[in-house]
């Protein structure tokens, strides 16, 4: 028989020695993140690899503290790292739709754009001075005054020459023309009338010669006026130049290491000098003067052109940039084209061109979760794509679908050098992994945190430590030392696991500030035991009204479950209700009938479809047991049905196959099942007993209806012996054990749990294939053997009476 486990077993403690302090005040507070070697070796190798598609998917649980502890990780990196340099967008005076990208190094991007601004203003007064100055008046006078003096002669000339043939020049609005003269006046249409035809005739070719003679002067004229003008804009253009030149070469000098800003420096200046006039001081509109406002407007578009536009200043960085992207949108993530309204227009410029988190990110780190990326529209495409061409484009996501036809800008894209490191859970990663073709070749290293750790004496002593770092960031109190223990064990507890301790550290967080407030009421200096113990208490009271309602059904006997005694074919399964923030164990009645027929073991939860997959699986493996252990020789020729009482939902799992087994058992052998005993533990077909889930809650939950009806002293729980070292119990249920007053019976096999429960020997075969007699064993093969031969002279007496009826 399967000897009980002690207290000692039931909970693993936690020497408080172990901490080598009296509380976590005299610790030194850890930095990073413990117990997840294998996922920071794959950031480390992740991170320092520099090859095109080696971005990191971090998988693990939420509350590992991953996120948090990736951000300091990569902090610390980036620290080492050089600052990546500022990108400023310029206009491009060749084409406005394409304004241009330009690389400076960290910190003069803003220097650009303030000597930029200081330029304009200079260039502003510069211009103005010497197109007001009276050196340039003159200049400007002589030249228009040789032409003006030109002009006069000609005209002059023209003058007297019409004279000496009788005609005078008068100029009107339609043009110059020349008017036949008597006596020093102009002649009357009636005087033309009465000259001779003669007279007339002569008066016309004179009047011809002299037209076309006029003419030629005015096309001289015209010529030489163009001439005029060109060497008027070209003498403009000179005294900009002259104005303005050294402004620039100043600037051409400060940044003569960067082609790309001096590039832009000489198109600016030669855009000045061939738009000079857009300077000149010019004066101010009347209020209400009709479209004064669009005037002002379009002068300030066109000054906006020489301003620069700093998309990403990394001024104030130590290192490379470390960017966590909490809403991961489509503009947040690459960045959008602003869009202003003007007289009943959108108007843009690149000036509006705004960065994302990724242009923050370049030159460094990009953290981001992958549930955001996924719910936010196109951002996960988006990336994809970015990290694929290796270029940061900005557009509108109505361009990239073809929605939009009105003409945008178009930026000029910027090298992408950035590493991706995208959180979330396990799932996301392998249905991406399957569904998604370029996920492998974007993500090839994969950060895998881990819920649990090893518990060591060492690791024990990093606990501490990282709870001392909790309680120096969020001002709590410290913790003693016999706190500490009992958050370990609780950590143990968390895990599953005596020899794990659970790495969910925003769990332990939260038992540490309820904890501290359960002091602070208390005014104590530290947090001790009490004090964890209370919280934990107090956590579990907030969420177990249901399970409180439950027990109180089952106490009332409205839920049977019977707690003593012994029946045939009963026996009391275990099974856990998971709420979500708060699981509970809870017996189940499981029975089983019997009767002579083929068809087996009967699923009666799967005929009803309540019943799961595993579940189902479960049921079927006890069919093969039977068979290979009692009907080798003879058919199974059984039709036995199992159902779990008074249950009203599906049932899922296979934890409860060995306890329907030993109903089956029992209804078999006709032995009656210890009620004061519950079950839990799967089977395979070979009889052994193998680990189940969730036990702390499934011994937890029979022990408090045991409680609640009477807990004698003879109540206790049968386990598999491979769950053992997952045991870590309520102080409660452990002083009970301890007191003798509940049990715990750890079973390897069938055969030895069926003896706990029937207090007979399971009997061992014999060299005939037989079980020895009197046995449980010896019973049940003796039964099937019976119903098989119940069953054979039934089927001929159908037979027969078949044969008869023929």
């Amino acid at each position: 028989m399967a000897r009980e486990l002690t207290a000692d077993q039931a909970r693993l403690k936690c020497d408080a020695a172990v901490f080598q302090c009296d509380s976590t005040e005299t610790l030194k507070p850890i930095e990073g993140i413990i117990g997840q070697e294998r996922a920071m070796s794959a950031l480390k190798f992740g991170l320092n690899i520099i090859k095109p598609g080696f971005n990191i998917f971090v998988l693990g649980s939420a509350g590992t503290g991953r996120t948090t502890a990736i951000k300091s990780f990569l902090e610390a990196m980036a620290a080492r790292k050089p600052v990546p340099p500022d990108w400023c967008y310029v206009h491009n005076f060749r084409d406005p739709y394409y304004p241009k990208a330009i690389k400076l190094p960290a910190g003069m991007g803003l220097t650009l754009q303030k000597d930029m601004k200081d330029l304009i203003d200079d260039v502003k007064r510069a211009l103005v001075q010497a197109f007001t100055s009276k050196e340039y008046a003159d200049r400007r006078g002589e030249v228009t005054e040789t032409y003006h003096r030109r002009r006069e002669a000609v005209f002059n000339v023209l003058s007297q020459k019409a004279e000496e043939k009788g005609f005078l020049l008068r100029e009107t609005q339609v043009g110059l023309f020349f008017i036949p003269i008597v006596n020093g006046q102009s002649m009357t249409e009636e005087d033309y009338k009465k000259l001779s035809a003669e007279t007339r005739e002569s008066l016309r070719r004179k009047q011809e010669e002299l037209t076309k003679e006029l003419n030629e002067q005015i096309a001289r004229l015209r010529s030489e006026e163009s001439a005029l003008q060109k060497q008027l804009e070209e003498m403009d253009h000179q005294v900009a130049h002259y104005a303005i030149n050294y402004l620039f070469e100043e600037l051409r000098k400060k940044y003569g290491q960067l082609p790309q800003v001096t590039d832009y420096l000489n198109d600016v200046e030669k855009d000045i000098i061939d738009n000079y006039e857009q300077f000149h001081a010019e004066p101010k509109p009347e209020e209400g003067e009709p479209l004064a406002a669009m005037q002002d407007m379009l002068r300030g578009q066109k000054l906006r052109t020489y301003e620069v536009n700093v998309l990403v200043d990394n001024s104030e960085l130590k290192g490379a940039p470390v960017i966590l992207e909490l809403n991961p949108t489509f503009n947040n993530l690459f960045g959008r084209i602003e869009k202003e309204a003007q007289f009943g227009a959108l108007y843009t410029d690149f000036t509006m061109i705004k960065s994302g988190s990724i242009h923050r990110a370049n030159g460094g780190y990009l953290v981001v979760r992958i549930e955001d990326l996924l719910v936010n529209f196109q951002s996960w495409e988006g990336l994809k794509r970015t990290l694929r061409d290796g270029k940061l484009v900005i557009e509108e996501i109505g361009e990239r679908f073809g929605f939009l036809a009105t003409k945008s800008l178009r930026p000029e894209p910027i090298p992408l050098d950035l590493k991706v490191v995208v959180i979330g859970e396990p799932m996301f990663y392998y249905l991406l992994l399957r569904l998604d073709l370029e996920f492998r070749e974007l993500f090839k290293v994969k950060a895998d945190f881990d819920s649990v750790m090893d518990r060591t004496d060492a690791a024990l002593r990093d606990y501490a430590a990282v709870i001392c770092r909790m309680c120096q960031e969020e001002g709590l109190k410290h913790v003693r030392r016999d706190a500490l223990a009992k958050i370990a064990e609780h950590s143990s507890r968390l895990a599953g696991d005596q020899e794990k301790l659970s790495t969910l550290f925003a769990d332990i967080a939260d038992i540490l500030r309820e904890a501290n407030f359960w002091a602070d009421e208390e005014k104590a200096a530290l947090i001790e035991a009490p004090h964890v113990a209370k919280a934990i208490e107090q956590k579990v009271y907030r969420s177990n009204l249901i399970q409180q309602h439950i027990n109180e059904l089952i106490a009332k006997d409205v839920f049977m479950i019977g707690t003593k005694g012994e029946v045939v074919g009963q026996v009391n399964g275990l099974e856990v209700i998971d709420l979500g923030d708060f699981a509970f164990g809870k017996p189940a009645r499981i029975t089983a009938s019997l009767g002579v027929g083929r068809e087996g073991v009967i699923d009666i939860e799967r005929e009803a479809k309540l019943g799961g997959p595993i579940h189902t699986k479960g049921v079927l493996i006890l069919s093969g047991y039977l068979t290979e252990k009692y009907a080798a020789n003879v058919p199974l020729s059984l039709s036995t049905r199992l159902v779990f009482e008074q249950s009203y939902e599906g049932v899922e799992g296979d934890s409860a196959s060995s306890t329907e087994l030993y109903a089956i058992l029992s209804r078999l052998s006709e032995m009656p099942i210890k009620q004061n005993i519950a079950i839990t533990g799967s089977v395979n077909q070979k009889g052994e007993v193998q680990a189940i889930g969730g036990l702390n809650q499934k011994i937890e939950g029979f022990f408090e209806i045991c409680k609640a009806k009477d807990l004698d002293g003879s109540q206790g729980v049968l386990i598999p012996a491979s769950n053992v070292r997952h045991l870590m119990l309520k102080e409660e249920v452990v002083e009970a054990v301890r007191a003798g007053k509940f049990h715990i019976y750890p079973v390897r096999t069938i055969d030895e749990g069926i003896e706990v429960l029937t207090s007979l020997k399971a009997g061992q075969r014999l060299p005939d294939g037989n079980f020895e007699p009197g046995t449980i064993n010896d019973k049940v093969q003796r039964r099937l053997i019976a119903l098989a031969e119940r069953l054979r002279e039934f089927s001929k007496g159908e037979e027969k009476a078949k044969s008869a009826a023929s």
